[in-house]
């Protein structure tokens, strides 16, 4: 791990965790609150305020084996361009947020993703729409920039709580694999996709 990363959380438990999660979108579409209520109140944020950044550190059972887990949310950070390079250092797999109740933030998703490959290159993404008790009807949108990626998409809402251990516990075990079983990740992907396909014929 570099130098420059172990220094913006210095108070750091897992210097050297098993997976690390990165969350992305817009200011206000609700990152920090699905992280907060994934985590209920097992959780000490370790907050850099310099590059508003914060970490969560949680431990996830992963077929019986404890998976040490740092979750970086950006804390608020509206700019894509304004993200310290160590945000993106070693992620295993990203949380693409929007709010589904702003056009806007899904537009910007493209300019969140670009950075994230260009930082970081290709690893798992989950692209995640958040607040949708407050528009219920957007489940039957289509994303097609979602689609063209062919990335998994969940509608969340971090207030009732609908999807949101499932967004994290997939993302870890994507990161999980990609980080020690590479070769297996689009296979994970894959059946995500069949059972998001099949969840939505019912």
């Amino acid at each position: 791990m570099s130098q420059e990363n172990t220094e913006l959380f210095p108070t750091r438990k897992y210097a050297k965790p098993d997976v690390k999660l990165v969350l992305l979108g817009d200011s206000a579409v609700g990152k920090t609150k699905l992280v907060e209520r994934f985590l209920l109140k097992d959780y000490s944020p370790i907050t850099n305020s310099t590059f508003a950044l914060t970490l969560y550190e949680h431990t996830e059972n992963l077929s019986g084996k404890d998976v040490q887990v740092c979750i970086w949310d950006t804390a608020g950070q509206g700019c894509f361009d304004e993200l310290h390079p160590s945000f993106f250092y070693g992620a295993d797999a990203a949380i693409l947020v929007f709010d589904a109740t702003r056009k806007e933030t899904y537009q910007h998703l493209e300019e969140w993703h670009a950075q994230l490959i260009s930082q970081r290159g290709q690893i798992p993404i989950i692209v995640v729409v958040n607040k949708q008790d407050l528009n219920p009807g957007i489940t039957r949108t289509q994303f097609k920039w979602v689609k063209e990626h062919n990335y998994p998409i969940y509608y969340t809402s971090a207030a009732k709580g609908t999807n949101v251990f499932r967004v994290f516990q997939e993302a870890i075990k994507l990161g999980w694999t990609q980080k020690n079983n590479p070769d297996d990740v689009m296979g994970v992907i894959v059946g995500l996709l069949a059972k998001q396909a099949e969840e939505n014929t019912e």
